[in-house]
This record gives structure tokens, sequence and C-alpha cells, in this order.
């Protein structure tokens, strides 16, 4: 990098500092710091679902799948596609549920404090571990850029706590207002990261491989030349075994499911908008604009497969690709470009730790302090405690990303950790039978089986790990292959040439072999990595649903005010809002005819013809962006 890359990138940090500092001038209150005040229209909201849900991993996450797998790589990313429809109905909840955290929610949905805290606690690990994510993507961009070592010490341990400084700063100072506007800033930015690359490499790809007369436009006819037909195709076959039509279908699922209860969707899923027009229409075009930055990415990706893909560096470590294709192709000009590109990934991370750090400092403050601690605070006692917290969140992401630096098994954590309260929150929010009791009992359940069982098993018993049952690994074929069943971290041979289990046994692995008969040696690596998802997503439901049967039901008259609250519509005027509500806890059957099951205890609403539009609308969409990838794919075949 150069003294231009570094004027920029300082002019970058600058100009997100000044809008903290001047965000700050204008909190008056809770309401102001954590929701903006809830006046923020389309582009806000738009910019802050694009900025939130759009991370410096993303890119980078693109570009490793790619390098590794073809275009089918793109679903490390692109699965979020056929997330989206679900948005425009879920947008409204959020409004409707006039909540300063999703924490709020669980609290009066369970009649429990210490639900709101358990929550809390979920949400404060969740966004840890993403946050962890983003910043690793940034260590690994930055060390083909500056090196291996910077200011005599390893790349990602002085510029990931430097970034984490930045962020905080304009983060703690300003609140969600200061964050939706370098949202805007940003999300500008990463617009410009998703194309910037690609001039250049289509040039550079017709400078080594093309023909006398060639423009850069011609570099997708060379790339095809150049690349088997395999990595054109976007569904994973033999030579890209990492995501096929079946894995892609099961990871869009658990997220769909898991993705709605993370914590800041009741801010950026329409809880801060001014109506509930704003919070739909934002949240929706906010993911979609993401989807078509994805496609850009693709292409980089495809470009640098094209020129390094015989690099060893990456070839052994796939995350440095977009670093890699940075300095190679912006690096020689001089004028800037590399510097620009780091504060466009920059500004991809800052988008989504800024609005993650605030959503937890509010779960911090109002799900844990005020309800335990003093119920009395006042303003501007919740503000520094807001503030401080937010520095402890970013502080936990930074510590995991400096001590587990592979960004797959951190996106697949971030899979995981939210069917803790899936259920809780899917069936809370459509039966009213679910009861508090069953909500503890499959809290308890997930974190047992999901993350305890499998670390104290081999603990309990250590011959397990050597056991050759046990350590049985898949049929190797010409694209990979050799992968233990049971064990997270492999099998090795031993120097008594015994086979042993490393990492955490997968227990429900033992379903699929010994009782449902499959034989785990033929599947491929992807099925290995998808079967731990069905038992992940299927049982927390039956876990919610069975005990609560079996347990007492929670009080009627706390039920109707949640339930008919959540079918008020909200008004943009507070007072107006405020008369509605209380007519409708006055009437707590006010909407009931409008039940699509009535006389039931499931309180599942008709849709209106406007919740059918729009949702079909959005996957009518989503199709077309796939026809879109198909055609960039047949681009000079």
């Amino acid at each position: 990098m150069g003294i231009v890359d570094y004027i920029v990138l300082f002019v970058y940090f600058a100009g997100m500092a000044g809008i903290g500092v001047w965000a700050m001038r204008r909190i008056k209150g809770q309401e102001d710091y954590f929701m903006g005040g809830r006046k923020f229209g389309k582009l806000f909201q738009t910019f802050a679902a694009f900025g939130a849900g759009t991370g410096s991993a993303d890119p980078v996450n693109t570009a490793r799948g790619t390098f590794a797998n073809g275009m089918s790589g793109m679903w490390g990313v692109m699965y979020w596609l056929f997330v989206t429809p679900v948005y425009w109905i879920s947008a409204v909840w959020y409004r409707r549920m006039r909540c300063l955290t999703l924490g709020d929610w669980f609290v009066e949905r369970y009649e429990s404090k210490y639900m709101g805290v358990a929550y809390a606690v979920f949400g404060c690990f969740y966004y840890m571990t993403y946050g962890a994510m983003l910043f690793t993507a940034i260590g690994k961009v930055a060390v083909p850029l500056v090196g291996p070592e910077l200011l005599g010490t390893q790349t990602e341990y002085v510029l990931v706590p430097l970034v984490a400084i930045i962020v905080t700063l304009y983060g703690v100072l300003g609140g969600i207002a200061a964050a939706y506007w370098t949202d805007l800033i940003q999300g500008l930015c990463i617009i410009l990261l998703s194309v910037l690359l690609i001039p250049f490499g289509l040039n550079a790809v017709v400078e080594k491989f093309g023909q006398p007369g060639d423009s850069w436009t011609d570099g997708f006819r060379v790339m095809h030349e150049q690349l088997p037909a395999h990595n054109f195709t976007i569904l994973g076959g033999e030579q890209a075994a990492e995501f096929p039509l079946y894995a892609i279908i099961v990871i869009v699922i658990i997220n769909a499911i898991g993705i709605v209860l993370t914590p800041h969707f009741i801010v950026t899923g329409g809880g801060t908008a001014k109506s509930e027009k704003d919070a739909r229409i934002g949240l929706v075009t906010g993911n979609f604009i993401k989807r078509f930055c994805t496609i850009g990415w693709v292409i980089t990706a495809l470009i640098v497969l094209t020129l390094f893909g015989s690099d060893t560096a990456l070839i052994k470590d796939a995350d440095m690709a977009w670093g890699v294709a940075t300095k190679e192709l912006l690096g020689p000009l001089g004028i800037g470009l590399v510097g620009l590109m780091l504060a466009c990934l920059l500004a991809a991370l800052m988008s989504s730790v800024d609005c993650y750090m605030l959503v937890c400092s509010a779960l911090v403050v109002r799900n844990i302090y005020v309800p335990f601690k003093n119920p009395n605070a006042s303003d501007k006692e919740c503000l520094l405690l807001g503030r401080i917290a937010g520095g402890i969140v970013v502080l936990g992401a930074v510590v995991i990303s400096v001590t587990m630096l592979d960004m797959f098994k951190q996106l697949q954590l971030t899979w995981i950790v939210p069917m803790t309260f899936a259920a809780l929150f899917w069936v809370g929010m459509y039966w009213r039978r679910a009861t508090t009791k069953a909500g503890w009992t499959t809290i308890v359940f997930c974190l047992v089986s999901f993350f305890v069982l499998p670390r104290l098993i081999p603990a309990a018993a250590p011959e397990l790990r050597t056991n050759p049952a046990l350590t049985q690994v898949n049929e190797k074929t010409a694209t990979g292959g050799g992968k233990a069943i049971y064990w997270t971290g492999g099998v090795k041979e031993t120097e008594g040439g015994k086979f042993r289990g490393e990492g955490n046994f997968r227990f429900d692995m033992l379903l699929y072999d010994k009782v449902l008969g499959f034989d785990l040696t033929k599947v491929r690596n992807a099925a290995l990595a998808t079967l731990d998802l069905p038992f992940k997503i299927l049982a927390p439901f039956l876990v919610m649903i069975l005990a609560s049967l079996l347990t007492t039901p929670n009080r009627k008259e706390a039920l109707d005010r949640l339930y008919v609250r959540m079918k008020t519509p909200v008004d943009s005027d507070p007072e107006r809002d405020e008369l509605e509500l209380e007519k409708s806890y006055a009437n707590p059957t006010r909407f009931d005819q409008n039940k699509l099951f009535p006389n039931t205890n499931l309180e599942v609403q008709r849709p209106t013809r406007y919740d059918l539009l729009g949702f079909f609308t959005c996957v009518a969409l989503c199709f077309i962006i796939i026809g879109l990838v198909l055609l960039v794919a047949g681009i000079g075949a």
C-alpha cells in the first residue's frame, strides 16, 4: 500500500468518527439512542437493512467459495436470497411489537424477566460470533495487501483492534442515528466494492490469456476458455461438493427460521421505521440490493480463479482470494484504489457491527440492568451503560476473531446458535398454548444437545475417540472425501497405527447410522455437513410443542394483550397509535374476524391482498435474480 492508500483510509475513518460526534449531540434519551425516534423512511431503512445484512465477510466468503467450487460457491452468501420473501411478512411484526428490544417481546410473551436475560445473553454471544467473522474477513484481505506483519506484529492482531476502536467510537457516541447515516454512506461504498475489481480483472485476464485485438469485455469469453465448464454451474456437482441442491435447501430453511429472531431485526427489520410500509419496502429492498452485489462478487471471484487458480497460498487459504486480487489488480496503479477497496470492505464490516453493537447495548440495558439492578435508572445512566456494553461486545468479537480465524466455521456457528430460541419465537408467535416452562425446557435442550454433549461425551468416555466403529471416514473421491463422520476435528492416525477422533463428537450421526441405517461412508462431504442441520431444525420444535402440551398454559389476560397488540396496525402519529392500542386492550377480540383458524389456539391471521402481492412479488424477484446469475454464467460461453 502506498501513501495515497493510507490517506484514503484516514479520510474514511475521520468521516465516520465525525458522524458519531454529530449524532451524539442530537440524542435526548433511550428512544433516540436505540431506535432513532422511530422516524426513518424507506431510504434509510433500505440502507440499514442492506448495511446490517452485508458484512465484510460476504465478498470474502463468496470469493473463497467460488475459488474452491466455481459459481456454486456463491451459495455461501446467496442462500439468503430465498429468505427475503419472509421479510415482507416479518417486517410488520417488529413494527407492531412496539418494543425497544426483541428481548422485551420474549419477556412479555412468556411472562418472565429471566427469559429476557437468557435472550440478551444469546444475542450478545451471537453478535460476538458474527462480528468475529467480519473482523476475520478484514484480516484475510489485509494480509496480502500489507504483509503478514504490521508494526512488528501479526497483521490481524494490529488491524482488527484498530477497526474495532473506530466502529466503537462512532457507534457508542451517536447511537442508531449515527449507524443509519454511516450505513447510507457505507452502503454506497459496498456497491462500489462489488464492481470495482471487475473491469481491471477482465482486462488482466485478456492481457494474460487473450488474443491480439481482444478488449476487456472479451474477458468473459477468455474465462470460459481457461476454466472447466463446471465452474460456471450454479449448483454443486461432483467437482463442487460444498453446495449441491439439497445442501442449499437445508441451509435456506435453517436460516429462514433463525434469522428473523436475531436481535437486530427489531431495529433494521422495521422497528425504527416511520410506518409499516416503510418497514416492509426498506427491509426487502435492502436485502435484494445485496443479491445484485453478490453477482459482482461472483464475477470477481471467477476472475481471481482464472488468474491465480494455481497459487499455492490461495489453494491453502482461499479466504485471502479477495485480498490477493486487490493487491495484484489495483496495487500497480498507485492511485489509492487499494486504500479505497480496503475502506469499502471496512464499510461493509462497520455497517454491520455498529448495528449489532447497539442492539446488544439495548439488550443489556433493557433486559438485564433495568429489571434486576435499577428499575428507576435515568436515561443518562442507561445511555452510559449501553455504550459500555456495546464496547464489550465488540471486544468479545475481536477476541473470537483473533483466536478462531476459520471464517466458514464461524459462518456455520451463526446458523446453529439462533436455533436455541427459534422454536420459542415461531411457536410463541402463532400458538397460544406455548408455555414458559416449555420455553425453558427447549433452551436447555438446545444448549445441552448442540454445545454440551458434543464436548462432554468424549470427555466422559475418552475411549470413544479410538473406537473403530466411530473413527470411520467417507470414501475419498477425485474432489475430496476421507472426512470424519463422527468427529468435527477429523480422524488422525496415531504412532501406534490406530485412528483417533479429534474435536467434538457428532452424536446425531448415530441416528442416521445406527437407527435409520444410512451408510455414511458412501456420502459426499456436503452431505456429511448437511446432515448436522435437520436435527437442529426439527428437534427444538418437537421439544417445544410436546413440553407445552404437558405444562400449564400461560395466563389468558397476558396473551390477549400481546396478541391484540400484534394485530393492531401502527399509526405514524404516536398519540393516535396509543388511542388505537387502548381500544385493542379494551376489546381483545377486536380482530378475531381475521383469524385463519377461528376458535382455536392458533393466532394465524388471514393474509391481506397486500401481504400476498408483496410476498409473491418477492418470490418472483428471487427467480429473476437466479435467471440473471445464469445469464452472467453464459456470457462468453
